[in-house]
C-alpha cells in the first residue's frame, strides 16, 4: 500500500486493520504523533489528513490510502517552525508536552480554515484535545498569537 505523508510516498504492508498511528509510528519511524488513548478521545495522535484534523489511533491506514497526510514531523519548511509551533514555543505553552503535536496539529487544520479564529472557536475547535497539564489558556494564548503571524 502506498501512503503520501509529509509530501513523500511511502510503501507499506499493514497488518490488517492496523491504525494510521501504528504504521506512522511502527513502520515509518514518525514518532511525533503520540498514543493516548487509543479510542481518538484525547487528541494525542492527531495528524491531518487532507488537512483535516483525524485522530490516526481509530483511522485505519488503508483508509489514508490516496491521501494527503501530514505529521508534526511534515510542518518545518526550510528549517523553519511552522507558525503554530513557533507560538507555542513563544507562549512557553507545555509542560510535559506529550499532548504537543495533537495540540498543535489540531490548531494548523483550524487556521488552515479559519485564520483568525475567535476565542470560542478556538476552544471549540480544541475541545478534542486533552492536556492533563491544563495548559489551556496559554494553548488558546499561543493560537491567537499563531493566527497574527
Amino acid at each position: 500500500m502506498e501512503l503520501l505523508i509529509n509530501n513523500k510516498k511511502h510503501t507499506v504492508e499493514p497488518y490488517k486493520d492496523e491504525s494510521l498511528l501504528s504504521v506512522l509510528r511502527n513502520h515509518l519511524d514518525l514518532t511525533g504523533s503520540k498514543y493516548g488513548c487509543g479510542e481518538g478521545m484525547c487528541g494525542a495522535c492527531t495528524v491531518l489528513v487532507n488537512g483535516a484534523a483525524v485522530r490516526s489511533c481509530v483511522t485505519k491506514a488503508e483508509n489514508a490510502a490516496g491521501k494527503n497526510i501530514t505529521t508534526i514531523e511534515g510542518l518545518e519548511k526550510n528549517g523553519r517552525l511552522h507558525a503554530v509551533q513557533q507560538a507555542f514555543l513563544n507562549v512557553d505553552v507545555f509542560q510535559c508536552a506529550y499532548c504537543a503535536s495533537g495540540m498543535i496539529m489540531s490548531a494548523v487544520s483550524l487556521l488552515e480554515k479559519n485564520p483568525k479564529p475567535s476565542d470560542e472557536e478556538i476552544i471549540r475547535s480544541m475541545q478534542g484535545n486533552i492536556c492533563r497539564c491544563g495548559t489551556y489558556p496559554r494553548i488558546i494564548k499561543a493560537i491567537q498569537q499563531a493566527s497574527t503571524i
